[in-house]
């Protein structure tokens, strides 16, 4: 378990050195091409950060208006309460509030900007298709989301998105208008360096947007991973959370409330995997397979 939780944790920090290392050629490239330096990036900071604030403040009463979760009381669902308040305690975070779905596709999620802040909706249909040790794994899988800070590691992952797809899009812009003649008539003391520079800031310009999503959504595989781990550390029975994950992954009921703009916080993808290593690329879930395997290997 802690060989997976740390393993995990080393390769979320190596993707996002990926990201700030694209973010850096394409600050230098659109410097080249601008003149403006630094300046470029501390603007597309401003504009990415001030669109993702809101989202992120708000995101909890936004999804959970998306997915049509109702409040529960402790006296509505005991079972439930109690398993939320047990994992609480063990993960040494404050209990997060329980709402419901009601759906009889058997699924969960947590959301909320911090533990302070946290959320874990579930299903009916999980309630009613779980033992008592796969819904603990679920909802100790929900816990360490929320112990891990996910939701905000999110968010900063999609601000560093929507950077990158702002410098690309002012470089193509700039070139368009002629940001090279400029750099020409300024001066040509950049020599071949400045020209490697912009050749591989122009590359980036134009697959960085494509790259920072496969980054993106690479950080999100990684923290499932790492969730998995986690759960099992807090449960001390991996095989629970395995097999919920192969029941929920097995069950031919749609989720009827989930769709492509909450897809990613659920613990199992409820719309319709794809096939394929290149479609896996662009999925926001490890295949269940593998994180079955992971867990089996605890």
């Amino acid at each position: 378990m802690y060989e997976q939780i740390a393993r995990n944790k080393r390769r979320s920090a190596l993707i996002f050195a990926f990201f700030l290392l694209l973010i850096f050629f394409l600050a230098a490239a659109f410097g080249e091409l601008t003149g403006m330096g630094t300046g470029g990036l501390v603007f597309a900071a401003l504009i990415a950060g001030g669109l993702s604030f809101l989202s992120y403040w708000k995101s909890d009463a936004i999804v959970l208006a998306i997915s049509r979760a109702k409040p529960v009381t402790k006296e509505e669902y005991p079972f439930l309460d109690n398993v939320v308040e047990g994992l609480a305690i063990a993960a040494g975070v404050p209990k997060p509030r329980c709402y419901v779905i009601d759906d009889t596709a058997p699924n969960a999620f947590a959301t909320g900007r911090d533990p302070a802040h946290s959320v874990i909706c579930v299903t009916t249909g999980l309630l009613q298709k779980m033992n008592r040790v796969e819904l603990e794994g679920v909802v100790a899988h929900e816990m360490s989301h929320i112990k891990n800070f996910d939701v905000r590691l999110q968010t900063l992952a999609v601000v560093m998105v929507g950077i990158i797809a702002l410098l690309s899009d002012w470089i193509m812009r700039s070139l368009w208008w002629g940001g090279r003649g400029r750099r020409s008539s300024r001066s040509g003391k950049s020599g071949n360096a400045g020209s490697i520079l912009l050749v591989v800031g122009i590359f980036f310009a134009i697959f960085g947007p494509i790259i920072a999503h496969l980054l993106r959504l690479a950080v999100s595989r990684r923290r499932e991973f790492l969730a998995d781990a986690s759960a099992a550390m807090l449960t001390r029975y991996p095989p629970g959370l395995a097999s919920a994950l192969r029941k929920i992954a097995e069950d031919k009921e749609p989720l009827e409330a989930a769709n492509k703009a909450t897809a990613h916080l659920y613990i199992v993808n409820p719309l319709k995997d794809l096939k394929g290593a290149v479609n896996r690329l662009f999925s926001t879930h490890p295949p269940v397979e593998e994180r079955i395997a992971a867990l089996e290997k605890m």
